[in-house]
């Protein structure tokens, strides 16, 4: 048997092991589906007015499950605090700082929203049920205990009480998946009789639009105040709902790591750098402006009469145009340097990053299928009004350009950070092309956490013989003449100014990102508005499409956003 080979009795008893947690991870997933698939049937029952079934019972439904998972939590951070001596693995790569931020910046608004509904629920009280009070304080509690939760024990690899933790963790995934639910929902109620309203504008009259109401059936005093609050509340709903989905994939990380065997490998530490980027920066925030532009004259001229409307909408296509342009060209751009480089893949077992693959490539499905479905419309369409030409070029776009950033990201957070090798740690001359030398310390190598981009020095701070191209060699290794600075690569400056263009990319498409974000979350919506799809697929099952598909895409932007942060970081 050759040395350090685990021996058969040994296989057999880590087989043994492991069954008993494979058997808790598929009870535990199982029982997650049931709550979850439950809570999605009562959701379909309330949209569809189904009989004996308010919002009462939803709301109940939903506050009884974050009851349960606050007493879970509360019993979790209680046992942890008791054994806070103990050493407990953790997982370096989930829960990232910069995302339980991102996940506590949306919290604070997910409180805000919650305050509002109390005072909503106050100015109706005469014609609400209990529930509706009950349930915003009961979210409030719970958003700020799942943020103390996260910021505390989202790293966490819980080996104790594994299949009672299974359950807990599962339970807190289903749980913020159906609020977020909850919130798409009731958005896109809301969406939904702004576009009916505007349909009824501009005079269509070959659909049937009854408006959905729900609003109480009773008079709110004072009226001023309950309708500022009305309002408010929708602008509030698509922080809440990045809010939701953000915290489920975390907990969704926690859940696959219950029980996991961690290596003794320790990723570099990610810092944040902001030098070098400014072109990406100024082009990311020159498009950021313009879409905050857009976006406001398109809801003022939007629903106003016929002309308006189409100026509008041929407005916000040639914007997207653009955009996706130049953000099409800089992924392409970004993936080419990744192959003409030369490091190596993780390959490593890693359940943060494969969430955050499989993330993209699900959620990017959701505008797919709104692009596929709006350029059949267009083919299949008898007559197209000029404006609707231009949704053509926009939705081959918006496929082509998530298929390439989809693969900018995935290449990047499979890269491994480039790290200083022991043998270039050793290195002591640099030999510049030009024919002088300069002696480096050896801290100069390693002073900035053995990054290379890092240790190379920055333009401003480079001696004048060290601007042209520089090459390392060996301390022991002697200076020759010609020919040795024939040979010489500037590999050095090549390498800095690879990671420094790679940096504007990221920098530049997490920005577009944002910028992409904010239509569809803030009312620009496009595909309600272009009136074409409606006409060949029937107003009903096009508004069904946009409906599934449009939470998918709002949250793929932020997303996206967030793993491009981490790429940026990380370069």
């Amino acid at each position: 048997m050759l040395a350090g080979q685990p021996r058969a009795p040994e296989r057999a008893a880590a087989v043994r092991a492991s069954v008993p947690q494979k058997l808790a991870e598929a009870l535990s997933s199982q029982y997650g589906l049931m709550v979850f698939v439950a809570g999605l049937l009562l959701l379909l029952a309330w949209a569809v007015h189904a009989s004996r079934v308010g919002k009462g019972d939803l709301l109940g439904f939903l506050t009884a499950l974050m009851l349960l998972q606050l007493l879970w939590m509360l019993w979790y951070v209680g046992r942890s605090a008791a054994q806070r001596r103990l050493i407990r693995p953790k997982d370096a790569h989930a829960g990232a700082r910069w995302l339980r931020g991102s996940i506590t910046l949306f919290a604070v608004i997910t409180v805000i929203l919650g305050c509002l509904k109390i005072g909503y629920f106050v100015g109706f009280s005469e014609c609400l049920s209990a529930t509706e009070g009950v349930f915003p304080v009961t979210h409030a509690v719970h958003t700020l205990l799942q943020v103390y939760f996260l910021w505390g024990h989202a790293k966490d690899i819980i080996q104790s009480f594994k299949t009672l933790e299974r359950f807990g963790v599962i339970h807190s995934v289903c749980t913020n998946l159906l609020l977020w639910a909850n919130s798409v929902l009731t958005e896109s109620k809301h969406q939904l009789n702004q576009h009916k309203e505007r349909l009824i504008t501009l005079g269509f009259g070959n659909v049937t639009m009854v408006l959905d109401d729900h609003t109480p059936q009773c008079n709110c005093t004072p009226q001023a105040f309950c309708s500022a609050v009305s309002s408010g509340i929708y602008y509030l709903y698509p922080f809440n709902i990045e809010y939701q989905i953000l915290a489920s994939t975390v907990l969704y990380v926690l859940w696959k790591n219950v029980g996991r065997r961690v290596d003794s490998h320790q990723p570099p530490q990610i810092r944040f750098r902001f030098h070098g980027v400014v072109v990406g920066s100024a082009l990311g925030l020159t498009a950021l402006a313009a879409t905050i532009g857009v976006v406001v004259v398109y809801l003022v001229r939007i629903g106003r009469s016929k002309t308006k409307s189409e100026s509008a909408l041929i407005m916000f296509y040639l914007y997207a145009i653009t955009l996706l342009l130049f953000m099409g060209a800089a992924g392409l751009v970004g993936i080419w340097l990744y192959r003409t480089d030369e490091t190596s893949l993780d390959e490593s077992k890693n359940p943060a990053r494969k969430l955050d693959a499989d993330l993209l490539v699900g959620t990017a499905s959701g505008s797919w299928l709104i692009s596929w479905g709006s350029i059949l419309a267009i083919v299949c369409a008898d007559t197209c009004p000029p404006y609707t030409w231009y949704n053509l070029p926009y939705s081959i776009l918006v496929i082509a350009e998530k298929y390439i950033q989809n693969l900018f990201i995935i290449e990047s957070i499979h890269r491994e950070p480039e790290t200083l090798s022991e043998n270039i740690q050793t290195l002591r001359v640099v030999t510049v092309c030009g024919g002088d030398t300069t002696t480096l310390p050896p801290s100069g190598l390693q002073g900035s956490g053995g990054v290379a981009g890092d240790a190379a020095p920055q333009d401003g701070d480079r001696p004048p013989a060290a601007n042209g191209s520089a090459c390392l060699r060996e301390a022991g290794g002697k200076a020759e003449g010609e020919g040795s600075r024939a040979a010489c690569s500037p590999l050095c400056l090549q390498g800095e100014s690879k990671r420094r263009a790679l940096r504007n990319i990221a920098a530049f498409l997490f920005l577009c990102n944002i910028a992409l974000w904010i239509p569809p979350a803030f009312g620009c919506r496009p595909e309600y508005d272009n009136g074409l799809e409606e006409t060949v697929f029937g107003f009903e099952p096009w508004i069904i499409v946009v409906n599934l598909a449009m939470p998918f895409s709002i949250f793929y932007r932020m997303h996206a956003a967030a793993s491009l942060f981490e790429v940026y970081c990380k370069i």
